[in-house]
């Protein structure tokens, strides 16, 4: 199983994601690093987990205003090997070249992630996954209800290859991996390489949504809070998502 850690950034701040009730999100204390950098915060995050992949989710862009170019290319610059998954309310393909464009040539180590919040409209679907793409889809809900406001919940003919299962009401709650949904998606995309987010707590929790079909999860509270002891280059996985 696959450990994607995450970083919230707020106002250029990594913030404590809880339960996707954003307007409550605050400075993240951490028992990895005593800061809110985010470079600090991801520099630590990646030596934890032994891994080169970084989610980045920009909660200024996901709330309408301007995207953090700045501290996205700053992550970029001092982490060469770093690979960033970026969700930053993309209404659509045109919205992701033109944030990506101004990375210039770092840009070809950004994945963008679509959300179902924020697409604007189905047809973005075929846009934003035409070949060579390497974009990810973010099946987005909370407590139990798709924030779905392009219908993509409803077009599994039109997902990618690769999917996350958002579940924000599970985001830093503690409360355990949302298992049903990830069971959902799977059997509506049975072909698909799935990665979860939000609830895990420790390996056990890991160990669960990986039976339930699950080849990576996302996650930031578990490991700022030691639920999840540190990854070595050794024991974590190394082929490429």
């Amino acid at each position: 199983m696959h450990i994607i850690p995450v970083i919230d950034l707020l106002g250029g701040q990594v913030v404590r994601a809880v339960r996707g009730d954003r307007q409550h999100y605050r400075p993240i204390e951490s028992a990895l690093c005593h800061s809110a950098d985010p470079l600090t915060v991801a520099s630590r995050l990646c030596e934890h987990c032994a891994i080169d992949t970084l989610y980045v989710a920009d909660l200024d862009a996901l709330q309408g205003r301007a995207p953090q170019v700045d501290t996205v290319a700053a992550l970029l610059e001092a982490r060469p090997a770093l690979q960033l998954w970026l969700d930053a309310g993309f209404g659509g393909h045109a919205d992701a070249e033109r944030l990506l464009s101004r990375l210039g040539p770092s840009a070809t180590r950004v994945t963008p992630v679509f959300g179902s919040e924020s697409l604007r409209a189905r047809d973005e679907l075929a846009r934003c996954f035409e070949p060579p793409s390497r974009a990810l889809l973010s099946l987005d809900q909370r407590h139990g209800m798709p924030l779905d406001p392009a219908g993509v919940w409803d077009a599994p003919a039109l997902w990618p290859q690769r999917l996350i299962v958002m579940t924000l009401s599970r985001v830093g709650s503690g409360g355990g991996p949302d298992l049903d949904t990830l069971a959902a998606v799977r059997t509506r995309a049975p072909q698909a390489l799935l990665i979860g987010a939000g609830g895990v707590r420790d390996d056990g929790d890991l160990a669960a949504a990986e039976a339930a079909g699950a080849q990576a999860w996302l996650i930031a509270s578990a490991l700022h809070d030691g639920g999840l002891p540190a990854r070595t280059r050794a024991t974590a996985h190394r082929h490429t998502l």
